[in-house]
């Protein structure tokens, strides 16, 4: 059975309060358009923008649960729990069957109306190939529920980390994280632009065919407007994932989420997760250990996850980790748009598609090309557990390949240090 959402031990945490300081040039006020943020459920029914987004009765999303029966439970996390269901002609006469994941708000746990009332403020005005679909709510008396479009194969973080005997290759990989870089850009080039602030393995989501969505939109936060560089906020998030600056200045900018992408990128390329306890101290914060090594070429090549060896060319791979070093620059300027990542991600899988073109067209029965890296030998990550004879096929391939322009690698920015140390 498919998982909609997939609810990770760790819940968002306040780092740190900003509230009672003074507010810092950039804050963003009140204006004279009425932000998301601060709609209420009388506003959003009045509103053109949530024609496409029903209103359900809790006797229909019970109904639509079976009572809400333990055995569809999907995950259950800080804000309560999360069911699969049904909605249909039984629940409401005319209604086209449709699987959905209902999401039923915990009066007492982490999130309370104000994050209930975000999720359907942006995910109701928002329509976007890798946004979840919201396709409608309950506000009746105590209670406070989403109903989702059901996503079958459930979060990110689950395959990548959790699902035993389960390995997401190289394409999968890069193809959710163009996803989700795509999902992102669109926020932040919005009219308003919007911060997620909670980007993450378990928050973006899987359907049948491996195509990424953003959910969980309980932090969304309006962005700068104008000549505002910043917003500022309490700081919210998970740790690992937050960027630095916002960790320490409350200062939220749309390249705090390019920092956060940064961080899935490296959990993509290496298949660790960004905090992890159980590995040796100086390994346990994941950016903090591998950023140093992804502008080094060959150290990069031995970090890389094992499941998906020869799954990929080391030009690519090379690649792909100088993008997560500058999404992960300590700078925030240092680090690149939403809109300019997904423009190099796209060059990526094109250059990678034109491989096994090539690869096809050789006659080859493998779709990698491998490049063994200067000053390489036998013991090279791309050499191991190849036959000779593979690996001289493969060597004239490359010297075929350096014929024919390529691009050039992406410089990064110096390396950065995490300030966010605290146990979760």
């Amino acid at each position: 059975m498919g998982i909609c959402f997939s609810i990770e031990d760790q819940k968002h945490h306040s780092i740190s309060d900003s509230s009672s300081k003074p507010r810092p040039q950039g804050y963003e006020s009140a204006s004279s358009t009425t932000p998301l943020s601060s709609m209420n459920i009388k506003d959003l029914r009045q509103s053109a923008g949530y024609c496409n987004v029903d209103i359900f009765t809790y006797e229909e999303l019970r109904l639509a649960t079976k009572y809400f029966r333990p055995d569809l439970i999907l995950g259950e996390g800080g804000f309560g729990v999360v069911y699969k269901g049904v909605i249909d002609d039984s629940v409401r006469p005319g209604f086209k069957p449709t699987q959905v994941a209902i999401k039923e708000l915990n009066r007492e746990g982490f999130q309370g109306d104000r994050e209930w009332l975000a999720e359907v403020n942006y995910l109701g005005q928002f329509s976007h190939p890798n946004l979840v679909k919201l396709i409608g709510y309950c506000c009746e008396d105590e209670h406070r529920l989403l109903v989702y479009e059901y996503m079958a194969s459930g979060s990110l973080e689950k395959h990548l980390f959790r699902r035993v005997g389960s390995t997401l290759t190289w394409s999968k990989r890069m193809k959710i994280a163009l996803h989700a870089a795509r999902g992102l850009a669109f926020l932040h080039g919005a009219e308003r632009p919007i911060i997620y602030r909670d980007f993450k393995t378990s928050n973006i989501l899987l359907d049948a065919d491996f195509n990424a969505k953003l959910s969980d939109f309980g932090l969304a936060k309006d962005g700068p407007m104008g000549d505002q560089t910043h917003v500022s906020t309490r700081v919210m998030g998970t740790y690992g994932y937050a960027a630095p600056e916002y960790v320490m200045t409350g200062h939220l900018t749309a390249r705090s989420d390019v920092y956060g992408f940064g961080v899935v990128l490296l959990e993509l390329l290496i298949g660790r997760r960004a905090l992890d306890k159980s590995r040796p101290s100086r390994e346990h914060n994941l950016v903090e250990w591998a950023r140093p090594l992804l502008n080094h070429n060959k150290k990069l090549l031995k970090i890389l996850d094992p499941k998906i060896e020869g799954q990929y060319s080391s030009k690519t791979a090379i690649k792909v980790a100088n993008l997560a070093y500058q999404c992960l620059s300590q700078n925030p300027k240092g680090r690149p748009l939403m809109s300019q990542v997904v423009e190099i991600l796209e060059n990526f899988q094109s250059s990678g598609e034109n491989e096994e073109e090539q690869m096809i067209q050789n006659g080859s029965s493998s779709l990698t090309i491998y490049e063994v890296p200067k000053g390489g030998n036998g013991n090279s990550l791309e050499g191991r557990n190849q036959s000779r004879n593979e690996l001289r096929r493969n060597e004239r391939r490359i010297e075929k390949s350096k014929s024919q322009p390529s691009n050039r690698n992406l410089s990064g920015s110096s390396d950065v240090m995490l300030v966010d140390k605290v146990s979760s």
